[in-house]
């Protein structure tokens, strides 16, 4: 046991962290979950009663905090914040986001000295304002540096950096939220574990290139209107909402922008006069171009947006229901929890002259949107109506629906406290319609306990859709996954309402991940190409022949409970890129996000009859579509005996193409040399993950005997911190455990309550048991010993399944990683990592996991040379004599490896 202890903690450091933010507490508890030691936290005091973030969380697991106003006097260290710092005995300071002035006695102190992160590709933009400068002189190329501290001037020699592009409207936030703050964490715990390591380099900064600009504050953010637009562009959005670049128009303005023209305004300085117009206020620079700012702010603080500039006084207050009047007590309430320094809030309270900050702006928005009819505010709207009166009129009239676009007509239900709207009829041919016969069935909440194709032919047969420009085409599918990203929110809520999803996963990958597919097949619409073939002339005749893609006409697809939306979005997307119409048929007990997508379809201008949503059960629905002569197309996710019945339908009927993905039971093999902590971590979500209902969830792990004892510790234990563990020892004596070789069933009768199961452990399975052979689909671990270095047996014992759709390895020899990833036989091998997919990468199985593939480029264009053919796409038929080719390159599997060695 010391020997496995010494081993888990080898190469790692006691850190000290200095610094502050909600970056800095990131920083901290990810260099915690990799097993460094923070024996310190040094951050800046409390304001206005509230603790840095940073502060909180170390408070939080009891890690020693230490708020010190300054580090020095006069630039002479103080003498008992030195001693202070020095007795928590730090390996190494990592100093995340740094306000202060750190001595260099502390800088210099531990053995590993001291590493910062800065916002700029060093030696670029040397200083504190670096990202603005970055906008403002118009960088093609953003980034960061973690470099070894020096005495505060960024001259310290590189230990890494990382770049990004610079898009054209980003901003200081844009750039922060998307690639700054992500990445920024994950560097600096990458560059303490090179540190860890000994494998730190120390790069000398060059002078070449070498900036240093100054601190941007509002004395010096006046924007010089005498230039080209592009600079003027530059200059505002580098100084973003802070401090904010401004001019004098018998007042203040700043921020972000966008275009239009409307009634003049003279601005000091500006070559012509503005124009306040719909879309904003519009200015030219001194080449005559234009650029649009969205909101301007006057000296006092309060914020309109600038097409209001002529009219922003002239807004009547409404009067307050008395439900209203409730809801805003309820507002005035969240504003005290926040504002905590402020004895009482008065209807002239102002939110930011109290103290607010921008985290305390995105707290207010999501406590409202919670506690208050689900209204959907946006940072923005708190910006635009400082004031506690002028809060309350801004939010009663978006909870009254003024100035927002005309709803969709729809029958809906009401559920929750968000006031959910969720369709509830069939969709057909653009409208929500009952049943034939009328009936209706009722879908279950898991946290309490006649078809007709005619509108799907004849929107393929005589609308628009197949015939359209692809591009448009293309450009109404990006518009869908617009208004999909727009409702996600809710999409997500609904899911979780529906299948049980838990709201973040659903938000992040049931919901995120749907967006990303209608995105990304968008794209291919018009890339959708075909080939002209050299053939050998008979003369003196002389041919060409060319092949040409052509949509199939009417696809039908059947999804199941699991991924209810993203499944949806896998099967759909490629299939109307391609300009077939669809009619599908979502899992009985999760129809709801399929029809709120049909909804939103709608709204994003899809024609009528192109998509078409079928809830109701498989043997009725799923069974008539099988059988339906018009559909030349059915795409199936499910069961692998449903799969059979399906292909079977299919061929009987009118011999339709088929793509199916079925059952799996995914191999998982830890070998003794992995890293431990990222085989316990990513094993555990490989079986875990969206609660074990996971097509490619590993259903069996294989660990290498010397380490299965201390894998199964570390699962166990980390399964108990989350207050869910059930093992069991089926080597032992499986007649006392469940008094047979166990089945799922079992499983569940034992350990599962109402519509939860507990996770849950069995150790030295073996091979001829039924949980070793059948899937599990629940959050049930699976798992076998195999004697060490017995490569090819392991193998046999993975490979003994009849599934074939995914699989993984562990094991930090290359070698061995690639010789294993060959040999087994599954649509996907995952190395060092498992359940990453994407939008662009392809996915299927093969054996009884079905055949054919999901995702990218794979469906729509036959892959260059024959390993990696495709074995039928979901949309296209090949024509003329390269029909024949195409089914030789289907004869071969597809396979793929995503490694992270």
């Amino acid at each position: 046991m010391f020997v496995l202890f010494q081993v888990y903690y080898q190469n790692k450091l006691k850190l000290a962290i200095i610094g502050q933010s909600v970056f800095g507490q990131e920083v901290y508890s990810s260099l915690k979950k990799q097993g460094h030691k923070v024996v310190g936290v040094f951050t800046v005091p409390d304001k206005d009663g509230k603790a840095d973030p940073l502060a909180v969380a170390a408070e939080k697991d009891g890690t020693p905090v230490f708020k010190f106003p300054r580090w020095r006097v006069k630039g002479n260290p103080i003498p008992e914040v030195v001693d202070t710092y020095k007795a928590v005995g730090a390996d190494l300071n990592v100093m995340p986001f740094c306000s202060q002035f750190i001595p260099m006695n502390i800088i210099d102190h531990p053995k590993h000295g001291s590493i910062i992160y800065h916002p700029s590709i060093l030696p670029l933009h040397r200083g504190a304002s670096a990202i603005n400068w970055t906008l403002i002189q118009g960088d093609r190329k953003a980034g960061f540096t973690v470099f070894w501290a020096d005495d505060g001037l960024d001259t310290g020699p590189i230990l890494l950096q990382r770049e990004c592009a610079v898009e054209p409207n980003d901003t200081v936030d844009t750039l922060y939220n998307r690639f700054l703050f992500p990445e920024g964490i994950k560097a600096m715990v990458e560059s303490v574990q090179l540190i860890a390591d000994g494998k730190a380099p120390k790069v000398p900064q060059t002078e070449e290139g070498a900036s240093y600009e100054g601190i941007q504050k509002k004395s010096n953010a006046k924007v010089n209107l005498s230039q080209p637009a592009e600079a003027i562009h530059n200059w505002i959005r580098g100084h973003d909402k802070v401090p904010g670049a401004w001019t004098l128009i018998n007042g203040l303005f700043s921020s972000p922008m966008n275009l239009n023209t409307g009634q003049a305004l003279e601005i000091e300085g500006a070559p012509q006069p503005a124009l306040v117009t719909k879309s904003g206020l519009v200015l030219y620079g001194s080449d005559g171009k234009a650029l649009v700012v969205k909101n301007l702010q006057f000296d006092d603080g309060k914020m309109i947006p600038a097409s209001k500039y002529f009219s922003s006084g002239d807004t009547s207050s409404v009067e307050l229901t008395d439900e209203e009047k409730k809801m805003a007590e309820e507002i005035r309430n969240i504003w005290m929890g926040i504002l905590s320094n402020v004895p009482a809030v008065e209807d002239t309270t102002d939110f930011f002259k109290c103290g607010a900050a921008s985290m305390d702006v995105v707290r207010l928005v999501e406590e409202v949107k919670q506690k208050c009819a689900g209204v959907q505010l946006q940072n923005e709207d708190v910006y635009m109506a400082t004031t506690f009166q002028d809060f309350i009129q801004m939010f009663v009239r978006k909870l009254r629906g003024e100035d927002q676009e005309e709803e969709l007509v729809v029958d809906y239900v009401k559920v929750n406290s968000m006031t959910l709207k969720m369709p509830h009829q069939c969709f057909i041919n653009g409208k929500f319609e009952d049943a034939e016969n009328g009936k209706s069935y009722n879908t279950i909440n898991p946290t309490d306990g006649s078809v007709t194709v005619a509108a799907a032919k004849e929107a393929f047969d005589n609308g628009p859709w197949g015939r359209m420009n692809p591009r448009d085409r293309g450009s109404l599918l990006y518009k869908l996954a617009d208004l999909m990203e727009e409702h996600q929110e809710e999409l997500a809520t609904i899911e979780s309402i529906d299948s049980g999803a838990v709201y973040t996963l659903a938000l992040k990958t049931h919901v995120g991940m749907s967006i990303q597919t209608f995105r990304y097949f968008a794209g291919w619409c018009d890339k959708i190409q075909g080939k002209t073939i050299p053939i050998n002339q008979a003369r003196p005749n002389r041919n060409l022949t060319f092949t040409k893609r052509e949509p199939l006409g009417v696809c039908a697809i059947v999804i199941p409970w699991n991924y209810p939306l993203m499944m949806l979005a896998w099967k759909s997307a490629a299939c109307l890129a391609a300009g077939n119409t669809l009619v599908l048929k979502p899992a009985q007990v999760t129809p709801l996000t399929a029809l709120k997508f049909a909804e939103i379809s709608v709204k994003a201008g899809i024609p009528k009859g192109v998509i078409n949503i079928l809830p109701g059960s498989g043997g009725m629905v799923g069974q008539r579509l099988s059988d339906h002569p018009d559909i030349r197309k059915l795409g199936f996710t499910g069961s692998t005996p449903i799969g059979k019945q399906i292909m079977k339908s299919c061929a009987l009927s009118n011999l339709k193409k088929v793509s199916l993905e079925l059952g799996g039971k995914s191999p998982l093999i830890i070998f003794s040399d992995c890293d431990m902590d990222k085989a316990v971590r990513m094993g555990m979500s490989s079986v875990f993950f969206n609660k074990g209902e996971n097509c490619i969830a590993a259903g069996r792990l294989f660990v290498e005997e010397s380490i299965h004892d201390e894998y199964i510790n570390r699962v166990v234990s980390q399964l108990k911190q989350a207050h869910f563990h059930f093992t069991a020892d089926l080597g032992a004596n499986p007649s006392q455990v469940l008094h047979k070789t166990p089945h799922v069933s079992d499983i569940c009768d034992a350990f599962s309550s109402g519509f939860f199961m507990e996770p849950t452990v069995f150790t030295n399975v073996e091979d001829h048991m039924f949980i070793a052979k059948e899937e599990s689909f629940g959050p049930v671990m699976v798992v076998s010993k195999f004697p060490d270095g017995d490569v090819d047996g392991v193998l046999r014992r993975a490979n003994d399944t009849e599934y074939g759709l995914a699989s993984g390895v562990f094991t930090r020899d290359i070698n061995k990683a690639m010789h294993v990833s060959e040999r087994l036989e599954a649509g996907t091998v995952f190395i060092n990592t498992y359940n990453k997919t994407d939008v662009a990468s392809p996915f299927g199985g093969f054996k009884q996991s079905g055949f054919g593939k999901d995702l990218g480029e794979h469906e729509h264009i036959e892959t260059q040379g024959g390993l990696f053919g495709s074995s039928d796409p979901l949309l296209y038929d090949l024509c003329l004599i390269s029909a024949m080719y195409f089914e030789l390159l289907s004869c071969y599997r597809y396979s793929m490896s995503l490694t992270s060695l």
